[in-house]
């Protein structure tokens, strides 16, 4: 027997909220009406979808693969939507992109503002967060662009490499590396304090590796959650610590930081770009993806 989508769309609103007090909110519905449509649908489908709480409902295995797939399902339904209003030259509908944070911070800026340029009407939202939290978004529908600092492996996700990026030593201006002439001996980073960003950053997954790959291990780390945090706290003498050149330019021109390279040491990462396999790309988002491909472009000509 075909799945009856209206109280698909009923189960799916309740799993996703984990109320069915919620789910009629969202959906302007009774919550007696939401409370039979769900019995309803559990009797067509002939097991138990919601485990009753006393403080909400949650999914019963079978539940959560059905929310899966309905999630897939609407997530489709919304695309259509979204490109049939789209069509007439992108004079309405969303694009939702979705970036790590220091992607987000400094460089798709120019990219964002050529985009609102173009498609004035197009409503941009820009979601930052760190890479695990963006591929999680992506997985969900909930952003049609993902870009990320660090390597994701999960098997529903597609990455393919953006554009690539150095990563720098940087110190505080009155720091004694500031001085140096020469690169430095990667043994001195030994005794200092490191400032990272926090775990699940692309970030700090890529500097640990390079570190580790050299046999640097400093003694000391602090972490913190922000680079442009990261780079007050170095600044302050708080420690040093390795970031994108593309997030450093500012303060190295006031003098306040000073790039020092490591001898024998060159960290350069690759940035990703997330997709999932078969998702149909609306037209704001491959719009948008035109000017990525010639940013990357320019940038791996500079």
């Amino acid at each position: 027997m075909p799945l009856n989508l209206h109280l698909l769309r009923l189960f799916a609103t309740v799993a996703r909220t984990g109320s069915f007090s919620r789910a009629a909110e969202i959906l302007h519905l009774s919550q007696p009406a939401i409370s039979k449509g769900v019995r309803d649908f559990e009797e067509q489908v002939g097991c138990r979808l919601l485990d009753r709480e006393p403080k909400g409902v949650r999914p019963t295995r079978e539940g959560q693969a059905l929310a899966r797939h309905a999630e897939t399902l609407f997530a489709a339904e919304r695309a259509a939507e979204e490109e049939l209003r789209a069509l007439r030259n992108l004079d309405s509908g969303t694009l939702r992109v979705g970036a790590s944070t220091t992607i987000a911070t400094y460089m798709i800026a120019d990219d964002l503002g050529r985009f609102h340029r173009n498609h004035p009407n197009v409503d941009l939202h820009l979601v930052i967060a760190n890479t695990r939290d963006i591929a999680d978004l992506m997985l969900g529908h909930e952003i049609e662009i993902a870009l990320v600092e660090g390597p994701v492996e999960d098997d529903k996700l597609i990455a393919r490499p953006w554009r690539n990026d150095v990563m720098e030593l940087i110190v505080g201006a009155d720091h004694p590396f500031a001085a140096a002439s020469a690169p430095l001996d990667r043994n001195r980073l030994d005794d200092e304090i490191l400032i990272l960003r926090e775990p699940g950053s692309g970030s700090r997954e890529v500097v640990a590796q390079a570190l580790a790959a050299h046999g640097i291990a400093p003694a000391r780390t602090l972490e913190i959650g922000s680079t442009e945090a990261i780079k007050q706290a170095v600044a302050a003498g708080l420690g040093v610590s390795i970031v994108s050149t593309a997030t450093v330019g500012d303060q190295v021109q006031l003098g306040r930081l000073k790039r020092v390279a490591i001898e024998g040491v060159r960290i350069e990462r690759t940035l990703w770009q997330l997709d999932m396999p078969g998702r149909v790309q609306m037209p704001a988002a491959l719009a948008f993806q035109r000017l990525l491909e010639a940013t990357a472009k320019a940038a791996a000509s500079d």
